[in-house]
């Protein structure tokens, strides 16, 4: 060990820098690393989201765009195999209807249910909701079950 290894013991020396804002013998007053006028100056400035600096910001600069039609019915789509795996499960028995559905999570209180056709159904089933697609039905009536329109 020499003195020019000489150092203190960890954790002992905090430098926390220069205190900003707390008079002129401190260097560091007046303006307090602020600078001359403008928004950033003052107390209480929070930049908006979005904003750049006075120029129109992108989401005024880019158009609106497209259509939205406020007589758009939004169904929620169940499939067949999403059935089929709620029969494999024991979560539904011979009858599906909306209160069912809503019990095991598949569809919330005021969705509208269209039953789509992706997957097979191998299990016999009376399906109640709002609307089939033609192989849907075709395939739960294939099935032995029958499709109920609301």
């Amino acid at each position: 060990m020499d003195l020019s290894k000489l150092k203190p013991a960890e954790g002992s020396v905090k430098n926390q820098g220069k205190r900003i804002g707390r008079g002129q013998g401190s260097g560091k007053g007046g303006t307090a690393t602020r600078g001359h006028k403008g928004a950033k100056s003052r107390s209480g400035y929070s930049r908006k989201l979005g904003f750049e600096g006075g120029q129109m910001p992108l989401q005024r600069r880019v158009p609106k765009f497209g259509f939205t039609n406020i007589n758009r019915v939004e169904y929620q789509g169940i499939n067949l195999d999403t059935l089929q795996q709620l029969v494999d499960d024991k979560k539904i028995n011979d009858t599906v209807n909306l209160d069912s559905l809503m019990s095991v999570g598949v569809t919330g209180k005021n969705d509208l249910v269209k039953i789509l056709g992706r997957g097979e159904l191998k299990a016999k089933l009376k399906v109640t909701a709002h609307k089939f697609t033609a192989s849907a039905k075709a395939a739960i009536e294939a099935a032995g079950g029958e499709a109920v329109t609301l």
